[in-house]
């Protein structure tokens, strides 16, 4: 879809995993240790600010990447989609 990434990139005072910056796109990978109770907080409040900023957020586990791979990339394609496509409209 010609949609660039940047891995380990900065918006805000946050690193983010994979950011897009055309379409405002983030993509986190989370290991186990985000399902533990404070770093689950401190990630819902992470996302609110990105969210508040206008970034979107995507979250998978690493298992998920790892495990089924497909879907992750199916997220990924259905959550660019509308954003590349009203893109393509502004250009003409």
């Amino acid at each position: 879809m010609g949609a660039k990434f940047r891995r380990q990139h900065a918006v805000g005072h946050f690193i983010i995993d994979f950011y897009c910056h055309e379409t405002r796109l983030a993509i986190e990978v989370d290991g186990e240790n985000h399902a533990q109770e404070y770093q689950a907080e401190y990630d819902n409040i992470r996302t609110m600010e990105l969210e508040s900023c206008g970034v979107r957020v995507l979250r998978f586990w690493n298992s998920e990447v790892l495990n089924n791979i497909g879907g992750v990339l199916d997220t990924i394609l259905a959550a660019l989609t509308p954003t590349l496509s009203q893109r393509e409209r502004e250009r003409t």
